[in-house]
Parts: C-alpha cells; sequence; structure tokens
C-alpha cells in the first residue's frame, strides 16, 4: 500500500482512504471482509428476473464486474453473460488474461468485447476486438431482449466536483462514459430497474 499525496493547488481532491491505511492503521491490525455489499451488486432474485447480464465497463470500472462474473461463473448460476469494455489500448485492459481464460472455460455462458479508442487497427487481437469507444453500435447486438437483460455499467462519469464547476460557469458538463452509455441504454429500451451503475469522477 502507498499514500497517494495532497499536493495544495495541483491536487484536484484530497485523498481519503490511503492515508488512513498507511499512517493511522497499525501493522498487524485485523480486518473483516464482510462480502458484496451496497447498492452495485446481484439482486438476491437475479435468476428469477433474467437469465442475461450485460457488463458495460470501461478502465478500471471492469473491477466490481469482473467479482459478479467470477461469483456466477464458479457458482454455476444459470446466467449468460456479456462484457463490453472500452479502454485506450490493448496493454490498458484489466484483467485481460484472467478474462479469456473465463471466455474459454464458459464459452456458452461468457462473452467479452473489447473497444480500444486508441487502435485504428484493433482486430489483429482477435475477433473480439474492435476500434473505437463503446457505442450504441457496440452495445445493441449484444442487448437482444433490452427489457429482459439486466444490465451493470460502471466507469467514468461527471463528478460532484464537475458538476459544481460547470453550474459556476453556468454550463451543463459535458458528458463522461457513464452519462453515454445511461443515454445509449434510455434510446434502447431497458428499463431504469434494470440498470445498475457505478460511477467514479
Amino acid at each position: 500500500m502507498k499514500e497517494e499525496y495532497y499536493i495544495s493547488g495541483t491536487t484536484r481532491y484530497p485523498p481519503l482512504l490511503s492515508p488512513l491505511l498507511v499512517w493511522r492503521t497499525a501493522p498487524g491490525t485485523r480486518m473483516e471482509v464482510t462480502g458484496f455489499r451496497g447498492p452495485y451488486v446481484l439482486p438476491l432474485d437475479i435468476e428469477f428476473r433474467t437469465d442475461h447480464l450485460v457488463h458495460i465497463c470501461a478502465g478500471s470500472g471492469v473491477v466490481p464486474n469482473m467479482s459478479i462474473l467470477k461469483h456466477c461463473l464458479h457458482n454455476g448460476m444459470g446466467l449468460r453473460h456479456t462484457l463490453v469494455l472500452g479502454d485506450k489500448t490493448h496493454q490498458d485492459i484489466i484483467f485481460r488474461r484472467q478474462l479469456d481464460r473465463l471466455a474459454e472455460e464458459h464459452p456458452d455462458r461468457f462473452r467479452v468485447i473489447h473497444a480500444l479508442s486508441r487502435e485504428s487497427d484493433a482486430d489483429r487481437y482477435g475477433p473480439h476486438y474492435r476500434s473505437g469507444r463503446v457505442d450504441i453500435d457496440l452495445i445493441a447486438p449484444h442487448l437482444e431482449d433490452p427489457s429482459a437483460a439486466e444490465v451493470f455499467t460502471c466507469g467514468p462519469g461527471v463528478g460532484k466536483w464537475e458538476r459544481l464547476a460547470a453550474r459556476e460557469g453556468e454550463r451543463e458538463p459535458s458528458p463522461r462514459f457513464m452519462e453515454n452509455v445511461l443515454g445509449i441504454l434510455e434510446q434502447l429500451g431497458v428499463p431504469q430497474e434494470r440498470i445498475h451503475r457505478e460511477s467514479y469522477g
């Protein structure tokens, strides 16, 4: 663990967790891991709600979805999963090898589609790679029935401070990944109650 530093006038927001863990948590402190918590978890009745989970992520937004994927696939839940994952380059893909392995081990239950925004020849990495950003043309074919799928989307969104800055400048903040994806899902007719989201700014 390493501390994130706060430099007045340079760092936009003060770090909260890393200084606490580095300086205020004594060596040998016991921590209890309590399992999945919060709003971005599988509903208990997920297998009654749908048979298809669509994960739409960007960058490190794949991290909580990876936990959901592994939990479902390793515990024999009867759900199919499609992961649409946006990254800048092939090298930037978090869990790339683990995702490939899961797709090989569960070909009938898991497929992954990569969108690489800074590589014009992304298809050289394989048939599941596309050049460009995550957009409606990439998402739509994988939502066979938008009213029946359950969508988990995680990635960068407009944060509180960006909203405040935009308000002060009397303008709308520029949409980021999360706002774009939510707009696409609305356009495709995915009901709000079937969309689970987690964003960071």
